[in-house]
């Protein structure tokens, strides 16, 4: 299947044999019911209560006796029925439901605690976490969720008992997610002084986003985009694409369990298949441990290549160079420090363009509790060639820090300067600027999941986390004392930290998405100059390649962000959907941007087929 057009939303109506439901909803459109009498007097406090109030609300939750577990008012609830066909629609599942948010503690500390469930049976019961992909909609008093691989809508009867379904949905969240209670003592202890913006969002001030908006100088507005599918092939010699390593080059390289395809890099994407380089030689003339490469780093003005393959669990203990041009592996590397074999869990490219430098030796190294640069210049002045493990090249530790304690890092990625953010387990990106690896310069808190993958812009003032139910994007940018400009690479930004973002999908596509329904590869489009600014970025979750438009989701005044409560959450966006899981989404380098085009294309790859798109005015 090929590209799609802005899933924003899906036209949802009730079928002709519902019609006595005249008040059901569709997805676009609101529906007026009558006001709530005068006479309920018990939720005056509600209907004027800000975001900030969050205790004051609490606190007459509880003088009104309403606990947890108890159901409350009667609600609606319906069920999304259809997928994506042109006869989906939401159906009437309960029209006298209740819900409640349901204490299930258990002596297990890593099980949730708070349950949503909607009766009666309970109809749909589910934890308080990401995974509920729960959206809110003030306008129809409506949030809908996924659970149990359905997507549901809850509509409840009157605005303030839908702003208390909203304030217990976000303290249960809260305590779920970081196991304490959702007090101003709780968020201290998660966030800490300097995230007030974080803990509190509905209050931050946004002024480094307008900052950062105007900074950008924006053109004007621009006609609507389509995403046009330009060239499709399939894999080679029946080999699975497991990456991608694009070049702005001549070339990208499909990487493979058994070897690199080389493809053509044009203006409209890869195509036409060049030099095949099967994986040969090795220690004793095996290719069983690097069969599978789990990294592929470009590097020598993208002459070559290295492949770092998975030991035991995810860390390596060496990687493998590939002369791209002789197609041969010409040297294995063993991660050795002070005498002692280390593994890695990732390697990255020195600096954002570092690899079209022509002399480049080094590159950066990550593993759980170590940061560090490597050298594949032989101190010992040896020439490399593939023999036995003993005899096998060492790399030379160049600069790093081994942390003591457990650090938890899982991946990183580097600026256009060679500064270097790093994502943990934990969820805590911290940034590190390109003189020191030993300690952080910022360290943004987590917000629950661990980060699984991490990209900066060139300039280092954005950064895209990613996570399996949503990105979170973070703006770096700060004035110091003296009110000059800077980033968190460069300085300590204190408590002059701006809350961040999150991209997520509707919990329509998070269910149409697939079963592996894991966001995965976040990513910025590919600039290497000063000046440039990303204009896209694009993740991966199961059989889509979800494309959002980077000034968009800056913008504050963005519809999507109208009548949030909590962190800002931006929904608006184009699909790529294939019909099997896709292995990697990436744009090309911007030197592939067509004049009509305002971004280079995004290259799409599955197991067995690559597929090319361009982002051209509409046809």
């Amino acid at each position: 299947m090929g590209g799609s057009n802005s899933r924003e939303d899906i036209d949802l109506t009730s079928s002709d044999e519902e019609e006595e439901y005249e008040d059901d909803y569709d997805a676009r459109s609101p529906i007026s019911e009558p006001a709530a009498s005068a006479g309920q007097r018990d939720d005056d406090l509600l209907r004027t209560a800000t975001p900030a109030s969050l205790e004051a609300i609490d606190a007459k939750l509880r003088s009104l006796d309403l606990k947890y577990q108890r159901p409350t008012a009667v609600a609606k609830l319906y069920l999304h029925v259809g997928g994506a066909s042109a006869s989906a629609r939401w159906v009437p599942a309960e029209r006298s439901a209740t819900y409640a948010f349901v204490d299930k503690a258990s002596d297990n500390a890593s099980s949730p605690r708070w349950f949503l469930e909607v009766g009666p049976g309970p109809r749909v019961s589910a934890p308080v976490d990401s995974a509920l992909q729960l959206k809110t909609n003030p306008a129809q008093r409506r949030a809908d969720f996924a659970a149990s691989g359905s997507v549901w809508a809850l509509r409840l009867p009157t605005d303030a008992k839908f702003r208390r379904f909203r304030v217990e949905y976000e303290r249960c969240l809260f305590e779920n997610t970081y196991g304490v209670e959702a007090t101003d003592e709780g968020r201290k202890e998660v966030f800490g002084p300097d995230f007030a913006a974080w803990a509190r969002p509905d209050e931050a001030d946004d002024a480094v986003w307008a900052d950062a908006e105007e900074s950008l100088n924006p053109p004007a507005a621009a006609p609507a985009r389509d995403l046009l599918e330009e060239f499709e092939e399939e894999a080679g010699d029946g080999d699975n694409i497991q990456s991608l390593a694009l070049g702005a080059l001549d070339n990208s390289f499909l990487v493979g369990g058994a070897g690199i395809q080389v493809v053509k890099n044009f203006r409209h994407g890869v195509h036409g298949k060049g030099t095949s380089v099967r994986i040969s030689g090795g220690r004793g003339g095996s290719v069983s441990a690097y069969s599978t490469p789990k990294k592929a780093l470009l590097m020598c003005g993208e002459t070559n290549m290295l492949l770092m393959s998975p030991g035991e669990a995810l860390h390596s203990n060496g990687v493998h160079h590939v002369d791209i041009e002789t197609g041969k592996v010409v040297a294995e590397w063993r991660f050795e420090k002070d005498g002692t074999d280390i593994t890695m869990r990732d390697i990255t490219n020195d600096s954002k363009g570092s690899q079209l430098e022509p002399s480049g030796s080094t590159f950066l190294g990550l593993d759980d509790n170590r940061l560090c640069r490597w050298d594949m210049r032989d101190a010992r002045g040896r020439v490399q060639t593939i023999g036995s493990s003993s005899e096998s090249p060492v790399l030379n530790w160049s600069q790093g820090h081994q942390f003591s304690r457990g650090t938890n890092f899982q991946c990183f990625a580097s600026t256009g300067d060679g500064s270097i953010v790093v994502g943990s387990v934990d969820g805590k990106i911290r940034l590190y600027s390109k003189s020191s690896m030993r300690m952080a310069k910022t360290a943004f808190p987590g917000l629950g999941s661990p980060i699984t993958h991490v990209d900066v812009t060139y300039d280092g003032k954005w950064i895209l986390g990613t996570t399996d139910t949503y990105l979170i994007l973070i703006c770096t940018i700060f004035k110091d004392k003296d009110g000059k400009e800077k980033t968190g690479f460069g300085g300590r930004m204190g408590n002059r930290i701006a809350a961040p973002r999150l991209l997520k999908l509707t919990p329509l596509d998070s269910i149409l998405a697939g079963t592996d329904n894991k966001f995965h590869g976040g990513q910025f489009s590919w600039v290497t100059e000063n000046g440039k600014q990303e204009k896209h970025l694009v993740a991966t979750v199961g059989k889509f390649s979800v494309i959002w438009n980077f000034q968009q989701v800056k913008d504050s005044n963005h519809e999507c962000y109208r009548d949030q409560q909590g962190l800002k959450s931006c929904y608006c966006y184009k699909v790529v959907l294939k019909d099997e899981s896709i292995v990697d989404s990436r744009f090309m380098h911007e030197n592939f941007a067509a004049s009509d085009s305002p971004e280079a294309p995004l290259v799409v790859a599955t197991p067995m087929k690559v597929t090319s798109f361009s982002i051209a005015n509409r046809r």
